[in-house]
């Protein structure tokens, strides 16, 4: 059963997260050739004060 984690800054509507959703479990369906009910998506929404890039955090810059 493949897990996917997307790990990214928060502030995603409802509505961009059910599209992700939607495209991933798709290209693991064609691809992978598994059942929808076997992938799993977690979504993990990271506060830009909780992320940082370059040496310096995201809500730094």
């Amino acid at each position: 059963m493949p897990m996917i984690t997307v790990e990214w800054l928060e502030g995603r509507t409802q509505v961009q997260k059910t599209q992700l959703a939607e495209a991933l479990t798709n290209a693991f369906v064609d691809i992978a050739k598994v059942s929808k009910d076997q992938v799993w998506i977690v979504f993990r929404d990271v506060k830009r004060s909780d992320w940082a890039m370059a040496g310096k955090l995201v809500s730094e810059q």
